[in-house]
């Protein structure tokens, strides 16, 4: 390498100054002196290191430390969600922080912060970033003849429906072992908004799957319209398809062994439930309670402070799949920009946001975890950025 080096330092002179044909003719004797690519040659030979100078940024630094400051403390107020959520974050979270006495800043910070791009807030927020799986028995499904009366509505087959159209599903709090009676989450997801909610159940059952959606209609900011959900036999059955009739429900399932059917509801299951609860074993009443009082805290948290993502559009082109999304947006946020939710509801969730404090929910979510995880003998799940 050090004679190769010596080589292209003595052409490089030559070949600045020759023309056309004699440039030809020294990069052909590089070639077969070094073996290097032709085109490797021809960098090497048009650019001099010596004379190459390190661009510098000196003076052009936006986000300084107090900056940097205060996302840190946004980031974490959020449960370190990612830039782009962040972003969509910043200027209620701000406003509400303000107001309850944790944020004290400068009107320079203030502008800062609501014009920083989500890729600067993951460039800036790069350094703390840094510092800071058994096989499952097979349920029995539903009857034939029940199934028969549930219609099949795909994922392709929603639409842009207006607010109080949900997917539904449990999730085991089995701890990897189906085995005995073991606390169930009951989740529902809107698909206009991504508005969350969860309830605990003892045990999964039809007839708490009925009082699961009274719960619901009392803690949802719209009403249900539409009930979504897969084979499972606790939702087809007689007792929920004659609930829904009485109720004015539309009631539809996904194919079996279709997951991507439910794409809206697997993937809260994973954000918002597995996120805050983890994967341990919870029985018994005192575990049910334990995971109320979480949801309880969670269900303000998660739907009027964390934005999340909205698939917009998605192409397959060949092999290839191009998903393209709307702006990350909280539920409330959704649900207050939709024309289809009336004006009682859009004023009745912004009194409820402004009474709400971002800081207070985080540590009362992160106290009913340690309780949760306590009871299931697990310590308290981690965050995303933290996984």
């Amino acid at each position: 390498m050090a004679a190769r080096e010596e080589l292209i330092q003595a052409l490089r002179a030559r070949y600045g100054r020759a023309a056309r044909a004699e440039k030809s003719k020294i990069l052909n004797e590089i070639e077969k002196l070094t073996g290097f690519h032709r085109k490797h040659a021809i960098r090497l030979m048009s650019t001099d290191p010596e004379k190459k100078t390190k661009a510098t940024r000196s003076g052009r630094r936006v986000y300084d430390e107090a900056v940097r400051d205060v996302l840190v403390i946004l980031w974490e107020t959020t449960d370190r969600l990612c830039g782009k959520r962040l972003k969509a974050a910043i200027p209620h979270l701000v406003e509400s922080m303000e107001r309850h006495g944790h944020l004290e800043m400068d009107e320079v910070v203030r502008e800062k912060l609501l014009r920083i791009s989500p890729a600067t807030i993951d460039r800036v927020l790069g350094p703390t970033r840094t510092e800071g799986g058994s096989s499952k028995r097979r349920r029995r499904g539903a009857p034939n003849s029940v199934r028969r009366k549930v219609p099949v509505r795909t994922f392709a087959d929603w639409h842009d429906p207006p607010p109080g159209f949900f997917e539904a599903d449990f999730v085991a709090h089995c701890g990897g072992s189906m085995a005995g009676k073991f606390v169930h989450s009951f989740v529902l997801t809107d698909i206009a908004s991504g508005w969350t909610g969860c309830v605990a159940l003892v045990v999964r059952e039809q007839s708490l799957v009925t009082r699961g959606l009274d719960v619901f209609s009392k803690l949802l900011p719209v009403p249900i319209l539409g009930f979504d959900t897969d084979n499972d036999g606790a939702f087809l059955n007689q007792t929920v398809i004659d609930y829904c009739s009485d109720k004015g429900i539309e009631f539809t399932r996904s194919r079996p062994y279709r997951k991507n059917d439910q794409a809206w509801i697997e993937q809260k299951n994973g954000a918002v439930v597995r996120q805050l609860v983890g994967y341990g074993r919870l029985e018994g009443l005192a575990a049910a309670y334990a995971l109320t009082r979480l949801f309880k805290v969670a269900h303000a948290y998660v739907n009027f402070f964390l934005p999340s993502f909205k698939l917009k559009e998605k192409k397959r082109e060949g092999a290839k799949v191009m998903k393209r999304y709307f702006p990350p947006a909280t539920p409330c946020d959704r649900l207050l920009a939709n024309p289809h939710v009336n004006a009682e509801t859009k004023d009745s969730l912004r009194e409820q946001r402004l009474t709400l404090d971002p800081v207070k929910l985080l540590h009362e979510l992160r106290s009913a975890q340690a309780e949760v995880a306590d009871i299931s003998g697990l310590a308290p799940p981690t965050s995303e950025s933290e996984r």
